[in-house]
């Protein structure tokens, strides 16, 4: 009785239940107004991504080139930690926590099919031939720029627990070397409720996203009626999945996130070998890097300002920096809880190496694979697309039809997205559950009860937007408008951390 009063004592009431009277209130409006929302949101996003579409590519450009100064400079000598101190997980399993916890299932999905939404769009046929670019969009939107938001904050929020031995893990402490007392005040707790609000918006729009493709994959399967309960039904699989390995810590993550890896690697090697398309697949991947290294700055600055590209940057672009934005709040915390022992240079670059690197083998094994299809005649996705009704998670079944024992691949590929969902969601519910307390040293984690609140809670919005029967556009739109109030927190913490790194390197200069 006396643990349970003392963890009571602890809870930060303001950024637990405000989040949770805010999302409550949202999951009823989507739910019971889905006419009325849809509009809403159409509105704000007109002006988020529209008009102040820029604002997000300037962070993310910004936070890239500002990387790659923080690895090279002073301050990437620091050690996560005491000076001189080792790592506490070996390369492998540190690099399969950092690639599992900021991507879920959503990565499937894309690598699937994010070369179909390209293939006709008229900005990339402005740039030659859908072969050559339909493949090089996806690896430039979710290499180089997303994981720069995550190495980045990684390094901050590690300096944070592991230099500075701070005993809040919240957004607000790592802004304190800027903001000072107002950290406690007002100001701070604006910062942490924003933070948990977006958190929620991410995961929601991740869960949207990809869990329609799960019960598809059910429904072909055993024969099921696709419904909205069959994608309910695989969110409460999931919520119990990742449950039960928070409730074992981090001994229960890290084995998650290998099991995890293994399948993935499973997934890309039945793809290259029994598909058919590896030479294709390689090569198309060599140009599309190509592509993207040789066009990277104006990929990036582009805002197509006479709008005559049908939105591209605003529709994809500003998206994806907003999607990655509102996923900081939760992926950079852990993944800087686990890199003790690191220097600042070994956890940006290492981010880079392990989840950049696995993020474009996704997308030049599993995209390409489909493309190669079409480009030699043996299955047209475009076109099964468009007969489809513009179903995507229709389509991507069709094509992994193709495959030789296509049962089976289905069957790892099940298994692979509930394994991402669930090495995503244990280290989201796992910050969460600690960001709800006042005060908690690094190495201690939440109750149980208190990482049951959150693996329940973090499952509400997704479920009300598959009530609504959200759009893409709706989804996207969760995203833009969460990033946009945090664009401006993750250039506070980053500022601070700069901030605080020179002040502790100048104390170790003295002695």
């Amino acid at each position: 009785m006396a643990n349970n009063t003392v963890t009571k004592r602890k809870i930060d009431p303001f950024t637990t239940f405000v989040p949770f009277a805010c999302i409550l209130v949202l999951c009823a409006y989507f739910v019971f107004m889905p006419e009325s929302s849809t509009n809403a949101l159409e509105v704000i996003r007109s002006f988020l991504g529209d008009t102040m579409g820029s604002y997000y590519l300037v962070i993310g450009l910004g936070v890239f080139l500002l990387s790659l100064w923080l690895a090279y400079s002073d301050i990437g000598k620091i050690t996560i930690g005491k000076p001189g101190e080792k790592p506490k997980f070996g390369f492998f399993s540190w690099g399969a926590m950092v690639f599992t916890c900021g991507l879920a299932s959503d990565i499937i999905f894309y690598s699937f099919c994010e070369w179909i939404y390209y293939a006709e769009d008229p900005h990339v046929l402005g740039f030659g031939t859908m072969e050559e670019w339909a493949p090089t969009f996806p690896l430039y939107h979710w290499s180089l720029i997303p994981w720069s938001f995550y190495a980045v904050l990684a390094a901050c929020f590690g300096f944070m627990l592991h230099v500075r031995g701070c005993h809040k893990q919240k957004y607000s402490e790592a802004c304190r070397p800027i903001l000072g007392k107002h950290t406690d005040g007002v100001l701070g707790k604006i910062i942490d409720v924003l933070a948990v609000v977006a958190l929620i918006a991410g995961t929601a729009t991740t869960f949207s996203i990809a869990t329609p493709l799960m019960s598809s994959l059910l429904t072909d399967l055993f024969g099921l009626a696709g419904s909205k309960y069959v994608s309910i039904g695989i969110l409460v699989v999931v919520c119990a999945i990742y449950t039960t390995s928070v409730m074992h810590g981090l001994k229960g993550i890290n084995m998650l996130s290998k099991i995890c890896m293994f399948l993935f690697a499973s997934v890309l090697l039945y793809i290259f070998i029994f598909g058919g398309e590896a030479r294709f697949s390689v090569e198309t991947g060599i140009t599309s890097l190509g592509n993207m290294v040789q066009n990277f700055i104006g990929l990036s600055t582009w805002t197509d300002a006479a709008r005559t590209e049908a939105g591209f940057a605003q529709n994809w672009t500003i998206f994806y920096w907003a999607y990655w934005m509102v996923w900081c709040v939760a992926a950079p915390f852990f993944m800087g809880a686990v890199s003790r022992g690191r220097t600042v240079k070994q956890v940006i670059m290492g981010s880079y190496i392990f989840g950049t690197a696995s993020t474009l083998i996704s997308f030049i094994v599993i995209g390409n694979f489909g493309l190669g299809l079409k480009v030699h005649g043996k299955f047209d996705a475009i076109a099964q697309y468009h007969a489809n009704g513009d179903d995507l998670y229709q389509t991507i079944i069709d094509i992994i039809h193709q495959l030789p024992w296509s049962w089976i691949f289905l069957i790892i590929l099940m298994f692979t997205m509930f394994a991402f969902y669930a090495t995503s969601f244990d280290s989201i519910t796992m910050v969460a559950s600690n960001y709800s307390y006042k005060n908690i040293e690094s190495d201690e984690t939440a109750s149980p009860r208190m990482k049951l609140f959150w693996a329940i809670f973090l499952i509400l919005l997704p479920i009300a937007l598959i009530f609504s029967e959200g759009t893409m556009n709706n989804l996207q739109t969760v995203s833009i408008i969460a990033a946009f109030p945090i664009g401006i927190v993750i250039i506070l913490i980053i500022a601070s951390f700069i901030k605080d790194a020179k002040k502790y390197l100048a104390t170790l200069d003295k002695k």
